[in-house]
């Protein structure tokens, strides 16, 4: 969804909360609650009733904290305060400025290092220049090592430099989710096409995160190309994220993978020890965690991964710190890092998450996959769903048949149908590639 205020990020969270608890329990425990504050570390909300406090706070922390990831895609602690505390008020006041979530993302806080020095470069250029300096600019590189922030940088700085251009950040699954609404709402002749189109490509910065995610999908695929040329044409800029280069991306449209190619590529890599080091140190200074310089050093040794892993150390440590009231020591720390590379293992990846990718790369309904009608485009869009449910996760022939309707059977004619289909189609056997890299790539960029 795309992020907007604090009240609105709060109302998708209630909605996420209403799919897993029952209406009785949400309007008895987590209607009254009310949104403070949101730091990029911690949601706070407050309650009127203090022993209601204590009974969401026991019993349904990890429900809200779960919806919270679902709809921002992070992981958020959640802390329930009393209306009347004295810390409501503290925190009122300190976030009394109307900031955002993607607001906290800046140029200052982004850690500098070997692996991301050009494209931080190259994003800065282009977020200080009035001029078109570089476009469109892609930077691509694996989950979490900061392409996101760059975006969200880009944008913030540029809302400083040039209030008066239009700016439109957005994630490329929710362009695919609007075109889709926009082309049904079309079809009842309200003409939310031209409200899309003229939304998108009547701005002066367009940014779109994980544009792989179009990649197979013909239609957005297509929207998306001559909503580029407009904006190319009309000298705008474009600013895009990929998770791999175009070029391994072999279902990316080509006339796409073209003008991405005339512009400048900058790619991101897992950060070095040095910027470990660094974004340890950063994370630290903002959680107002002090730690022993040792133990920074073995923290960035052992956790070589994503800066989400390092975060999360860092917000362990002050968990830790607050609650037991001590100093961390090394078995602790070793501890904490065990814990963050556990949590890290991506989620498996889900039938209904599967059959929602197809749906979109294929061009139809999520009801016609799970349906018993039989056109050639149904069939293999439901063959492909059953294939890949096969090679991404654990389930049994039996247990993906359940949840398509049929029986395990059918399951393994199908399975066994797409291998021998797959082997003299390229294409098709790219853009099933593709469908399974956006499905793992989607499961582990928490």
């Amino acid at each position: 969804m795309p992020i907007g205020s604090i009240e609105d990020i709060w109302a998708a969270v209630c909605e996420e909360c209403k799919k897993t608890i029952s209406e009785v329990a949400f309007n008895c425990f987590l209607k009254d609650l009310k949104p403070v504050s949101l730091d990029g570390g911690e949601f706070i909300l407050s309650i009127n009733n203090d022993y209601m406090r204590g009974v969401v706070e026991q019993n349904y922390t990890q429900v809200l904290e779960n919806a919270i990831k679902t709809v921002m895609g992070i992981d958020i602690k959640v802390k329930i305060i009393f209306e009347d505390d004295e810390e409501k008020i503290l925190k009122a006041e300190q976030f009394s400025d109307g900031l955002t979530f993607e607001d906290f993302f800046t140029f200052s806080n982004f850690v500098v290092g070997s692996t991301n020095r050009f494209a931080h470069a190259a994003s800065l250029a282009v977020a200080n220049n009035n001029t078109i300096t570089y476009n469109p600019l892609v930077i691509y590189g694996p989950p979490g090592v900061g392409k996101t922030h760059l975006l969200l940088a880009i944008k913030n700085q540029m809302k400083k430099n040039f209030p008066f251009k239009k700016i439109e950040y957005i994630r490329s699954e929710d362009f695919t989710n609007q075109l889709i609404k926009a082309l049904q709402d079309g079809k009842l002749g309200l003409g939310s096409i031209e409200d899309f189109r003229s939304k998108y490509r009547g701005v002066d910065v367009l940014l779109i995160d994980d544009i792989q995610f179009i990649a197979g999908k013909e239609q957005t695929q297509e929207e998306f190309f001559n909503t580029f040329n407009t904006l190319y044409q009309n000298n705008k800029q474009i600013v895009v994220t990929l998770d791999r280069p175009p070029r391994e991306i072999k279902t990316l449209d080509d006339r796409i993978r073209g003008r991405f190619e005339s512009g400048l590529f900058a790619d991101i890599t897992l950060p070095d020890f040095e910027t470990r080091v660094g974004i340890i140190k950063k994370k630290s200074e903002k959680l107002h965690v002090e730690i022993d310089e040792s133990l920074v050093f073995y923290i960035a040794e052992h956790i070589k991964g994503n800066t989400r892993q390092l975060e999360g150390v860092v917000k362990k440590v002050q968990a830790y710190m607050s609650i037991q009231n001590k100093i961390p020591t090394l078995a602790v720390i070793q501890g904490f890092i065990r814990d963050i590379i556990n949590d890290a293992q991506p989620e498996p990846v889900k039938i209904e998450k599967i059959i929602a990718e197809v749906a979109k790369t294929y061009n139809v309904s999520e009801s016609d996959i799970l349906s018993n009608r039989r056109t050639s485009s149904l069939a293999l869009a439901r063959q492909v769903a059953m294939y890949i449910a096969r090679e991404t996760t654990n389930l049994s022939y039996k247990a993906i048949g359940e949840s398509f309707g049929k029986d395990h059977t059918t399951v393994l004619y199908n399975v066994n149908h797409i291998e021998n289909f797959l082997k003299d189609k390229p294409y098709e056997r790219e853009l099933v590639k593709d469908i399974i890299k956006n499905l793992n790539a989607d499961a582990s960029d928490y």
